[in-house]
């Protein structure tokens, strides 16, 4: 990994095909997820970046869709939910529940109860956050890794401050690859947008298949490119629509 350069290129809407991530990348990480404030015009700008792009547009998201479709109201595109296994848009990548999704739920919501922690539902698998207690780290490691093993159907994904429990053999990079192959993605060169570690493949993606990535914040990166903030990213998306 390197550190990223400062001087993003300004975005071609011809030519590129637009990845976001959400989280820390269109809106600021909150306290609690859903303690996110979500910009006026961020379904508009979204909407009128996906018609200049030509449809090549896509939200991809550790969020579950339905939180998606909530938040960006006004923009009907394509959104990529709970890390690639499901999808609006295109055809659904999982088209059903993962045996043994409720009783892992449950356990993790139990786990996080019972140490003060804060335990998010997620459609397709869930999370434990561990903001609140920095030094709970390890331990909701541990027994994120502990629960993946009880359930071979799910795998474990970092994230910042927190554990997930994600669908197995699903992720960014590999919904990148298949959006990739959607007629309106062809031919265009991919740029992603992200801010942490469950961006990390999808960004290293964009670098390898003839496009960049941009990372959103500090910290070592495979992206050649950076954005301090979600407000800086969306400054560059407006001037992407000027350009």
């Amino acid at each position: 990994m390197t550190e990223p350069r400062t001087e993003v290129p300004p975005l071609d809407c011809r030519t590129k095909a637009l990845f976001l991530d959400f989280d820390g990348t269109l809106v600021d990480i909150a306290p609690t997820p859903d303690a996110v404030i979500i910009p006026a015009d961020l379904g508009s700008l979204l909407a009128r970046l996906n018609t200049a792009l030509g449809g090549a547009l896509a939200i991809v998201s550790g969020r579950s869709l339905n939180e998606l479709e909530s938040f960006l109201r006004g923009f009907d595109g394509i959104m990529v939910g709970s890390h690639g296994s499901e999808a609006r848009g295109m055809t659904p990548p999982l088209d059903r529940l993962p045996e043994g999704l409720e009783s892992a739920q449950t356990e993790m919501r139990d786990y996080a109860t019972s140490r003060g922690l804060l335990y998010e539902h997620k459609s397709m698998g869930g999370a434990i956050h561990f903001r609140a207690l920095p030094d709970a780290g390890p331990e909701v490691e541990a027994f994120i890794e502990r629960l993946a093993i009880t359930n071979p159907r799910f795998e474990v994904q970092p994230a910042k401050m927190a554990f997930e429990l994600r669908p197995a053999g699903f992720s960014k990079d590999g919904a990148l690859q298949i959006l990739s192959d959607q007629p309106d993605f062809r031919n265009r060169s991919p740029i992603y947008i992200g801010d942490d570690t469950t961006d990390e493949p999808a960004l290293a993606w964009a670098e390898t298949h003839g496009g960049f990535g941009i990372k959103v914040g500090d910290g070592k990166t495979r992206a050649s490119q950076h954005l301090p903030d979600p407000a800086a990213v969306l400054d560059w998306l407006r001037a992407g629509l000027e350009h």
